[in-house]
């Protein structure tokens, strides 16, 4: 069966088709929910969110643009739904934040590192983080997505790499110490 006739499937509700669609899905999608879900359990729970109201919202797909992305939107929509309700974002205001370098040197930082650290921002900063270096949202698009200035969303992003640039220097001096 093609994704166009499961997507037609999907619209009249059968059951069947959305259990292949998650499944088709769920593999791609669930880093997504991970990347803005505090824990893995979280990400678990976002992802069957998300699959809940992309059945709901199946109408309103069009089939134009990717699907997949409509999908990924639909699940970072979700999971920030879930921090608007329990949340209030911290609204920061400083306008000349320089942005850290970071130098990484990829033999002594691996990536499972890096996504370990970023896992472990405060979620403001994860997600703003992940919505602006992962996803290639703009600042003006993470604005409206998560109901804050895009100031705040450009303070959040530069704090979040203050962070980051911190975790990895201190990763950096134990490794070279260890090292001596």
């Amino acid at each position: 069966m093609s994704i166009k006739q499961l997507i037609q499937k999907c619209k009249k509700q059968d059951i069947k088709a959305q259990e292949q669609l998650y499944r088709l899905y769920a593999h791609k999608l669930f880093p997504v929910c991970l990347k803005y879900s505090a824990s893995y359990q979280q990400a678990e729970d976002n992802l069957q969110d998300a699959f809940l109201m992309i059945f709901k919202k199946m109408p309103q797909y069009k089939n134009k643009g990717s699907f997949e992305g409509w999908l990924k939107r639909i699940v970072i929509n979700t999971a920030l739904q879930k921090y608007r309700k329990q949340t209030v974002f911290e609204l920061i205001r400083e306008d000349h934040l320089k942005e850290p370098e970071i130098e990484i040197d990829e033999d002594t930082v691996s990536v499972d590192f890096l996504l370990e650290i970023i896992q472990q921002l405060p979620d403001r900063y994860r997600q703003v983080f992940n919505l602006y270096v992962l996803d290639g949202f703009s600042h003006k698009e993470i604005a409206e997505i998560m109901h804050i200035s895009t100031g705040t969303s450009k303070s959040n992003l530069a704090r979040a790499r203050v962070i980051l640039k911190e975790k990895i220097e201190t990763s950096l001096l134990k490794s070279t110490a260890r090292s001596v």
